[in-house]
């Protein structure tokens, strides 16, 4: 549903702005309301303290792009929840999505895909992951704020390790939602509740169930032999970076890698830089085939080869049991990003 509905949601967000972003002086504060929409307040009644708003706030033509894709992240969410019934939408997916316009490109993650540019054998990382670890501080301040979410089964704050019954009243590591290190403290009773985000790396999980804390849908997910909703803290808004095409040269061994986790999970920024540059050096500049062997052999890297003992990589490794779907986009060529 995504894969075919995403793109229009965000196309419909940036019709409004062609005409703002092609003109070089700053946006607009307002937009001029619909014809025939009455006024619902005169706005002589309105009193309020100016001495916060010395001067307004500039915004940029890419905040304007950025919002709309995130806009369009929402109302794609939302259009899922509405659906969910009538068209059996179950499950719900990670969204990895790049848009390329007037010489930019805007690269929007939610999950815990990847991207990277590989330009001149340097790697420019293009998204980060979102996942109970990365996101700990932000799951554990909602079920501090909103403690009803926990249900009284899961504690916000984290230990090293499960708390056990024999514990109470000792002093033990924790640390809560506005910690980045290690604190004690005495072991209560509510400690012994599972904590709201367990596990360490691929393992890590929200309330013991998914390891991954930004996508779309999963409207319907529960904890495991629990009533408790986990789409609370799940959040469907991607974040959006920036990448100017017109401040760089670039050649045709220059690339934007898109990968799933499949991908990630077993190989590096620095392995797949280094089969991009082998795999093009291969190929001439101008075939357009290059780009398809190298997502090729990006793939079947990470896949393995069959083996005795299942499927595996050079290094003997298990090769990834992941989906792997990988996105080469060419960022040189003929013409001009002007």
């Amino acid at each position: 549903m995504a894969s075919k509905l995403l793109h229009r949601h965000i196309r419909e967000q940036l019709k409004d702005l062609v005409e703002i972003l092609q003109d070089p002086s700053p946006p607009p504060l307002c937009l001029p309301s619909t014809s025939g929409t009455p006024g619902s307040l005169d706005p002589s009644h309105l009193v309020g303290p100016q001495s916060c708003f010395p001067s307004q706030k500039e915004v940029t033509h890419d905040s304007l792009v950025v919002g709309a894709i995130e806009n369009a992240f929402q109302l794609m969410d939302e259009q899922m929840a509405r659906e969910r019934h009538g068209h059996q939408v179950e499950g719900g997916c990670c969204a990895l999505v790049v848009v390329y316009l007037l010489g930019k490109v805007y690269v929007a993650n939610a999950g815990d895909s990847r991207a990277i540019i590989v330009r001149n054998g340097e790697i420019i990382p293009m998204s980060r992951e979102f996942t109970p670890e990365t996101e700990r501080q932000r799951l554990q301040l909602l079920g501090f704020l909103k403690p009803e979410l926990l249900g009284g089964e899961f504690t916000h704050l984290e230990f090293p390790r499960r708390v056990q019954p024999k514990e109470l009243g000792q002093r033990m590591l924790y640390r809560d939602q506005n910690m980045t290190g290690w604190a004690y403290k005495k072991i209560e009773l509510e400690d012994l509740r599972f904590p709201l985000v367990c596990g360490e790396g691929k393992k890590a999980r929200v309330m013991a169930t998914i390891g991954v804390t930004r996508g779309l849908g999963d409207h319907n997910l529960k904890v495991c032999t629990s009533s408790l909703p986990i789409k609370p803290f799940l959040s469907c808004f991607p974040e959006v970076q920036v990448y100017d095409l017109t401040q760089y040269e670039h050649c045709p061994d220059d690339v934007l890698v898109l990968g799933t986790d499949g991908l990630w999970d077993v190989t590096s920024d620095c392995e797949v830089a280094a089969t991009v540059d082998r795999v093009l050096s291969t190929y001439e500049p101008n075939d357009p085939s290059r780009y398809t062997a190298l997502a090729q052999a990006l793939v079947l890297g990470a896949r393995g080869t069959p083996r005795d003992r299942g499927w595996r990589l050079p290094n003997n490794k298990l090769g990834s049991g992941d989906d792997i779907s990988v996105f080469i986009i060419p960022l040189g060529g003929p013409g001009s990003y002007s």
